[in-house]
């Protein structure tokens, strides 16, 4: 397999949402671990303590401090299990791919920089499917040749 997740995916994975049997089913297919990033597992986890702070701000939005600790360690047992593998990436070269992905699309579909640097990686790691829900992200991934089918 030669795919890399982004947020979203890890997101439907550790947390019940609308794609989560989607995330699951193909892991439960995936024959070897995920490539992931310090900067994917950075973004999770960062987005996962903003829920509880939205959380503790307005009881409608986020989730709470627990949830956020229950799916941290779920995330980190997967880690020590083997299910993803911690990818080294030159990053200057990674800066140097986002760059012109910025350049070329950003203007147009308005791409957030961590989306940007998550194709960026997924080109330099050489993957060829890019695992995401985010549906702006999916057509920053397709515009730059890499197959979306989640």
């Amino acid at each position: 397999m030669n795919a890399f997740p982004d947020t979203s995916f890890l997101c439907s994975l550790y947390r019940k949402q609308i794609y989560s049997p989607r995330a699951i089913a193909f892991m439960d297919k995936a024959r070897v671990p995920l490539p992931i990033t310090t900067l994917l597992l950075l973004e999770f986890r960062q987005s996962t303590r903003l829920q509880t702070w939205l959380h503790d701000h307005d009881k409608t939005r986020g989730f709470s401090e627990q949830e956020a600790n229950t799916t941290l360690q779920h995330l980190q047992s997967d880690l020590s299990a083997g299910v993803f593998e911690m990818t080294a990436i030159d990053w200057p070269e990674a800066h140097l791919r986002a760059e012109p992905l910025s350049a070329k699309h950003t203007r147009q579909h308005g791409h957030r920089l961590a989306d940007i640097l998550h194709v960026a990686t997924a080109l330099c790691l050489g993957a060829k499917q890019f695992l995401t829900f985010d549906e702006n992200q999916r057509q920053l991934a397709k515009a730059e040749g890499l197959e979306v089918s989640i």
